[in-house]
């Protein structure tokens, strides 16, 4: 469930940098103070140097000059290096949090669909520590310093800067009002693009057996033209403000000394403080242009942020559980009812069953019944919207996930193997994975000689999903990684849907070899196959249970039921 308020987890990670961006300040505070050395330094030179021809004292000051600028280098150069390492800090820090928030959501059909942008983000906003734009943020408030010395070389020099500064933020402000909403354009028509884009590399073959190929590459070159038509409006119109920026901060420097020489002219001001006036104007509209241009930058990393705010908050991290010691083969589903993530409507209830250490469950029924709904409620995908299951007498909530996967062996309808070895896959890539333990899977789920018969064996490495293997071999290879860790709950979801006679004959070797063991086995199936070495049977129909209970009962039972309609049908047909 959501939280009411928003997390505060991005600020919470940034406050463990606070001495660091109090460094930052500081460092900001000594580079800003040293910019005033250029002006001063131009002062002196004009007022004292030429009027006394000193060439020792020209020599000091640029001495004094020179060691200035190089300790503002070094300290520009570490405050650079100091704010990267704090986005790095915050990335580091919340990487694990975003992702697990991203798989969360994942959980949900249609989030699963699109394409999440939260990593994106992330490295968005880690980006923005390492440019210029953060750094000009820090130098920001010191513009009105700058702005208060021109003031003390005369009245009518600091109010032009401040008209100056006025104008330029006017047009930045002009420029991000114009070209924003071809931005968001650009952006959203970017995202369908990328996505329709993977969409089609990961059905590639589907695409080329249809002859659909130039049909989707239509759709996607029409969101690629679109995102550009965007980009190249949003382009045109920042370009020429930017342009009328550019020419008019020139013509500003050129009206300060314009100014600067009628005041000289007056007798109202030296002529070190016309060229310093000059130059401080400069220093005084470089933080505000130096934000104003990466503003865009600045702008999309705040909007990173209240996107992952929003993630967080909508996902909050999940409480560990107490670890509870490892449980019986005893499970139990009291009055079960489950609603599809971000549905509705259940799409199965009023499930009640218990079954003990070697007992075969043989969930059988129509296709959209309820079995694979089942089968993620079991392997505690999917939360009970009413009741609950109990292993060993504890709800499957009360198990940490993680503690949780290794009591059970999951086989999903869709088998998906991960890059990497066969071995590797079986083991469920632990970093202390047994090589007997996985032999031993495999000789459990029948599957040991097919994965010695591959290229290398074991060491067979599998790409894009195991597309390399027959739907026959990723499915044997999958029961064999439901049987890895000696689980004690083996959840099949249409084992046999991809297999042939020889596979068949070994999944049905499997399902005993696991009541052998003492496991509990639920196979979910609308094949009369699967049964053969099953003792119970449950029969699901459009969600609600239809019967339960030993094997041979529920079939004379269901044979019976179906008698007087297959005779109804007989007579209306003839």
């Amino acid at each position: 469930m959501a939280k009411d308020h928003p997390s505060r987890e991005i600020a919470d990670a940034l406050k463990e940098s606070f001495w660091a961006l109090v460094g930052v300040a500081l460092f900001s505070a000594t580079i800003n103070f040293l910019m005033l050395t250029g002006p001063l330094f131009m002062l002196q030179v004009y007022d004292r140097v030429l009027g006394s021809r000193s060439t020792s004292t020209l020599i000091v000051l640029f001495g004094m000059v020179v060691f200035v600028f190089i300790t503002m280098g070094i300290l520009d150069f570490s405050r650079g290096r100091v704010l990267a390492r704090i986005g790095a800090h915050l990335h580091d820090r919340l990487d694990a949090r975003v992702f697990r928030a991203v798989l969360r959501q994942a959980e949900f059909p249609a989030a699963r669909a699109r394409s999440s942008s939260a990593q994106r983000d992330l490295a968005q906003i880690q980006g923005l520590f390492s440019t210029p734009a953060f750094s000009a943020v820090f130098d920001l408030p010191w513009a009105p310093i700058y702005l208060s010395v021109l003031f003390l070389f005369h009245p009518l020099m600091g109010w032009l800067a401040i008209a100056s500064t006025v104008l330029i933020l006017a047009l930045a402000v002009a420029n991000q009002m114009l070209t924003k909403r071809s931005q968001n354009e650009a952006l959203l028509a970017m995202d369908e693009a990328e996505m329709r884009g993977a969409s089609m590399r990961k059905e590639i073959e589907t695409l080329l057996g249809l002859g659909m190929r130039q049909n989707m590459m239509r759709r996607r070159t029409d969101a690629n033209e679109r995102a550009l038509d965007a980009r190249m409006h949003a382009s045109d119109l920042g370009g020429g403000i930017t342009a009328i920026t550019k020419a008019f901060r020139i013509l500003l420097q050129s009206t300060m000394l314009a100014l600067g020489a009628w005041l000289v002219l007056q007798n109202a001001l030296s002529a070190g403080a016309m060229i310093a006036g000059s130059i401080l104007l400069g220093r005084s509209l470089g933080p505000v242009e130096q934000t104003v241009a990466q503003w865009p930058q600045i702008q999309r990393a705040w909007s990173a942020r209240k996107s992952l705010t929003a993630l967080l908050t909508a996902l909050p991290e999940r409480q560990k559980p107490m670890d509870l010691p490892a449980p019986q083969a005893r499970i139990a589903l009291n009055n079960l009812a489950v609603v599809p993530p971000g549905g509705r409507v259940p799409t199965l209830q009023g499930i009640r069953l218990t079954a003990k250490a070697g007992d075969a469950i043989a969930v059988i029924g129509p296709s959209a019944s309820g079995k694979s709904t089942l089968a993620r409620a079991l392997v505690g995908l999917w939360a009970p919207a009413q009741g609950d299951i109990r292993l060993d007498g504890a709800e499957l909530k009360q198990y940490d996930p993680d503690q949780l996967g290794t009591y059970l062996g999951y086989l999903p309808q869709d088998i998906v193997l991960f890059d990497g070895t066969i071995a590797e896959n079986i083991a469920r890539f632990s970093n202390q994975a047994d090589p007997q333990a996985i032999v031993i899977a495999a000789q459990a789920a029948a599957a040991h000689d097919l994965i010695l018969g591959l290229p290398d064996g074991y060491d067979t490495r599998v790409t894009d999903g195991g597309k390399e293997l027959s739907g026959g071999q990723r499915q044997r290879i999958g029961l064999a990684r439901a049987f890895y860790g000696d689980p004690i709950i083996l959840v099949l979801d249409e084992p046999n849907s991809a297999l042939d006679d020889e596979g068949i004959h070994a999944l049905n070797q499997a399902i005993a070899t696991a009541r052998q063991l003492g496991k509990i086995t639920f196979v979910m199936s609308h094949r009369r196959s699967a049964l053969a070495h099953c003792n119970l049977v449950l029969m699901i129909d459009s969600g609600h249970m239809r019967a339960f209970g030993p094997r041979d009962e529920v079939l004379v039972k269901l044979m019976n039921a179906a008698s007087p309609a297959v005779e109804a049908r007989k007579r209306a047909q003839a």
